[in-house]
């Protein structure tokens, strides 16, 4: 393994490590019904730069940006984990109907990947925010039912090929169910093709949010990055640097990272590459 794929794993382990424990203070302060101390106004300790009290400062309200951006992390994985929760098993089910049966079923999986990847994803999300009202929940519904479409033509191109196999001809001649060799025997030897995807919508998800929350759209209340940074933007002219920088850098080396894994996935898991090699 490469040492900078090793350096991947180890930055994504503290980026975890940052969103758990970020979730244990969230989940406590509810529990206690207190403000949480990322939250907590100390009008005192406005504006201070990164020392070693304040490792990366304090923002316009005197509260720590450390503390913000751990929380932001614990919200970017919720937005990663959860769209990819409702995005992926939706691509893959309807990209193995459509692979699979082929004809009228597939012509409308197509037609409906076409319908959906034509409509704005932000006003589709937007649309969503306004019915179940802004949060992580129109965030979720909004970003998992608008970025299924590449997951579906991935895994409905992938299947297309499978059917014509041998191991797919036999178990049609033993009399297997659909839904057994869809399942059972397709679903598996393109398995790696959903771990890849997950790596590559993780940081997709994150960035959309980003973008949502920066507009106002997104989640109210809770440090998101968007948040974080549509705050600070209207401080850089007073020189407070440190929010801007550290959140716009965190956000940069999570989405490298996961890009970079994901190519690695790729390289190891794709058949095609590996019979290359």
């Amino acid at each position: 393994m490469k040492f900078s794929v090793r350096l991947c794993f180890v930055l994504l382990a503290l980026y975890l490590g940052a969103a758990l424990f970020g979730e244990v203070q969230y989940r406590v302060a509810r529990v206690r019904d207190v403000t949480p101390a990322y939250n907590v106004v100390d009008t005192e300790a406005r504006y201070l730069p990164p020392s070693r009290e304040h490792w990366l400062g304090t923002d316009n309200l005197g509260r720590s940006v450390a503390l913000r951006l751990v929380q932001g992390t614990r919200i970017a994985f919720h937005v990663g984990i959860m769209t990819s929760l409702i995005a992926i098993p939706l691509g893959v089910v309807l990209g193995l109907l459509g692979g699979y049966f082929g004809g009228r079923v597939d012509s409308f999986v197509v037609w409906l990947c076409a319908t959906v990847a034509s409509m704005p994803g932000l006003l589709f999300i937007l649309a969503i925010s306004l019915v179940v009202g802004q949060g992580l929940l129109g965030i979720y519904l909004g970003i998992g039912f608008t970025t299924w479409v590449g997951v579906c033509r991935t895994i409905r191109a992938e299947v297309m090929k499978h059917v014509g196999r041998a191991y797919v001809q036999a178990a049609k001649t033993l009399g297997y169910s659909h839904a057994r060799i869809m399942f059972r025997h397709i679903l598996p030897n393109v398995a790696h093709i959903i771990l890849i995807q997950f790596s590559i919508r993780f940081p997709s998800a994150v960035s959309t949010e980003v973008f949502i929350s920066f507009l106002g759209i997104g989640v109210e209340g809770e440090p998101s990055w968007g948040i974080m940074i549509n705050n600070a933007r209207l401080r850089l002219w007073q020189g407070v640097w440190w929010e801007m920088t550290f959140t716009t850098l965190a956000i940069f080396i999570l989405v490298l990272v996961f890009n970079h894994l994901a190519d690695w996935l790729r390289d190891r898991l794709d058949p095609a590459l590996r019979s290359e090699r």
